[in-house]
């Protein structure tokens, strides 16, 4: 009973924030980098810290972790009304890492731990912010990690928390997973989402010590950390915005629609994420079958990525 009176709450959140961004113009415009076309209101992903507060205050989250996400999002809610610079966002985000450290226990680890993971959840923020581009992805991506975390037996505690989340991508993607989305879930959206997601990954592997769920996620890193790496290559910015990720090639150079290419990423993630767990609960996700296992889908995106780069540059000669 309590999921549908959130659903039903969260639904009237979405519907009276819409009403605030139409009425102080929070919108999206179309530029020659976007991958819409039409103005937008920005923002609809507030939905995902209410949903975090949400579930702090019925105790299924910590304030800690709650107050991270929620850090973040106000800040990243602010650049989207008005661009800040870097230096606001990473101390926002620097001071959430550390809260989430004290929350998992982090300090009691050994010290050459916290910079790495530090720098691997920094990384991850900006990869998931950098992948929201298009109708669906983010929400529909977000999802699939939420699904997949929920069916780890080590995750029964944390399940109410978990569907919570998943009722908030549902909501969402009420408005956004369409062919002309209502709203897209701008930084606020975005970043509070992936310091949810880094959160609960870090939570797994140290609950479980299998390191192997990194590949619940491994399609965004994947298709990220290689446009990044081809971007530099180029000497071009990395923190500019630009349309050089494959599903921005797929979406917008080869036609395809938007909430194709987004069910795409998120079916084979989720493809992806069966075979981990039916590894782990058969006890063969070692080291080299991770490694092996990362190998090929590297492999797989980079022979994909040059065929589909292939054509769009063919399409232009003729």
């Amino acid at each position: 009973m309590i999921y549908i009176i959130l659903l039903i709450l969260f639904l009237g959140f979405e519907l009276v924030y819409f009403k605030i961004a139409d009425h102080f113009n929070i919108i999206d415009k179309p530029n020659s980098r976007s991958s819409h076309t039409s103005i937008t209101l920005r923002g609809g992903g507030i939905i995902f810290p209410a949903a975090i507060l949400a579930a702090c205050l019925l105790g299924h989250v910590s304030w800690m972790v709650t107050f991270a996400v929620v850090l973040v999002a106000i800040v990243s809610f602010i650049d989207d009304i008005k661009p800040l610079s870097q230096l606001p966002r990473f101390i926002s985000h620097t001071i959430a890492i550390i809260l989430i450290f004290y929350d998992l226990g982090l300090f009691m680890q050994a010290i050459w731990i916290l910079p790495v993971i530090y720098f691997l959840m920094i990384g991850w923020v900006n990869v998931f912010n950098f992948m929201d581009g298009i109708n669906g992805i983010t929400v529909l991506y977000s999802f699939t990690a939420i699904l997949s975390f929920a069916f780890l037996d080590i995750n029964k505690d944390s399940l109410p928390l978990l569907i919570i989340m998943a009722l908030s991508c549902g909501v969402f993607g009420i408005f956004n997973v369409r062919k002309k989305a209502k709203t897209f879930a701008g930084d606020v959206g975005s970043i509070s989402m992936a310091m949810f997601l880094g959160f609960f990954m870090v939570k797994t592997i140290l609950a479980t010590g299998q390191i192997g769920y990194l590949l619940f996620l491994s399609i965004y890193g994947i298709d990220a950390g290689i446009t990044i790496f081809a971007r530099i290559k180029k000497k071009e910015n990395i923190f500019e915005p630009h349309r050089s990720h494959l599903y921005q090639y797929l979406a917008n150079e080869l036609g395809y629609s938007h909430i194709k290419v987004s069910v795409l990423y998120a079916g084979i993630q989720l493809l992806f994420n069966i075979l981990i767990l039916f590894l782990q609960k058969a006890g063969e996700l070692s080291l080299p079958i991770i490694l092996s296992f990362l190998a090929f889908q590297i492999l797989t995106y980079l022979w994909i990525r040059i065929r589909v780069i292939q054509k769009i540059n063919s399409a232009k000669i003729s």
